[in-house]
């Protein structure tokens, strides 16, 4: 039995085909979500690591501020207060330095989970300087990129096809339906054919078309009809929505972007300057004109503007990859 014409069966398999082909847009989106996920992850532990070693440095010179303070407090040139300042100064930074490390192991172990190891494994990154992974040049050619090669949008708009192909199979069931027949047939002697008929032949065979018209196709039909059609109406509604949704993350992630590289421009300044201070007062110490405390204190504020620093870059860094994402260039820029 193979069908000549039948509209319904043709849809059908066109719908079944354009439903592989929005599966083929469901796997490529669900491998750029999983690339997205490893790399923030492996940005957030490198963020993680060099904050805490950022943190580690900073309780070393605390440790010997609150040294030196409570020598000068045991000679009689400083009050007791003083070493209790830098006491509390001293807990505030093992306090920040453990929370900093608990957030390096954490990541570490997500990010061994999701490349396949067990939970009690870590995976730190690499110590080297990465090069800021390339964007397009404006937020617009973002937007346009990101329509035309978004792997959600061409889900959506194939399961919209496929919905419109259902609707027109539904509708086509009204129409007549021309199907070829064939059949053969090998008869056997004991049954005694030859007996009851003045011709036999033990080979037999059919050969035709079979016409099927539709008389009355029932309420049933139509509410199908209608209920695929209410299912495209939300299928476009969602093709807007992640239009809309694609369009607002560029828009905040350019936005992202620019603040992070001010931010970033600021505490390179900053990070200088705290690094020409830190120069003078061990020139001044030298010459006997500065404490070893106020070196120390130099050390932990050029520690907390390299802080500032590695959050600006990251959180720019985090930005891009972002945008790569919704654009479909992250496995290419990654690799």
């Amino acid at each position: 039995n193979q069908y000549l014409f039948n509209k319904p069966q043709s849809y059908a398999v066109a719908q079944a085909k354009e439903s592989v082909r929005g599966s083929g847009f469901a796997s490529g989106e669900k491998s750029d979500e999983i690339a997205y996920r490893v790399a923030s992850l492996y940005i957030d532990t490198d963020r993680a690591g060099r904050l805490a070693d950022s943190a580690r440095k900073q309780v070393e010179s605390l440790e010997k501020v609150l040294e030196t303070a409570k020598a000068r407090v045991e000679e009689g040139r400083e009050l007791a207060v003083t070493a209790q300042v830098a006491n509390v100064n001293l807990l505030r930074a093992r306090q920040r330095l453990i929370s900093l490390q608990s957030d390096r192991e954490y990541a570490s172990r997500s990010l061994a989970v999701t490349l396949g190891w067990g939970a009690d494994d870590q995976v730190n990154p690499a110590e080297e300087d990465r090069a800021a992974p390339a964007i397009p040049d404006n937020e617009q050619a973002a937007v346009q990129t990101a329509l035309s090669g978004s792997k959600e949008l061409k889900r959506l708009e194939s399961n919209y096809s496929a919905k419109g192909l259902e609707i027109k199979g539904d509708k086509a069931k009204r129409l007549p339906k021309i199907d070829l027949i064939a059949q053969y047939a090998l008869l056997t002697k004991y049954n005694h054919y030859q007996q009851y008929f003045s011709t036999f032949s033990r080979n037999n065979g059919e050969f035709g078309a079979a016409i099927e018209v539709p008389i009355y196709a029932g309420t049933g039909a139509r509410a199908e009809i209608e209920q695929a059609e209410n299912e495209q109406q939300h299928i476009h509604a969602e093709v807007e929505v992640a239009r809309n949704k694609i369009m607002l993350d560029i828009h905040q992630s350019y936005q992202e972007i620019h603040k992070s590289d001010i931010a970033r421009e600021l505490a390179q300044a900053d990070l200088d300057l705290a690094r020409s201070q830190l120069s003078v007062i061990l020139a001044q110490m030298n010459e006997g004109r500065a404490s070893l405390r106020q070196v120390e204190e130099a050390r932990f504020n050029e520690n907390e503007k390299w802080i500032a620093f590695y959050d600006a870059q990251f959180n720019a860094e985090r930005a891009r990859l972002n945008v790569l994402r919704q654009t479909g260039d992250l496995m290419a820029a990654l690799k």
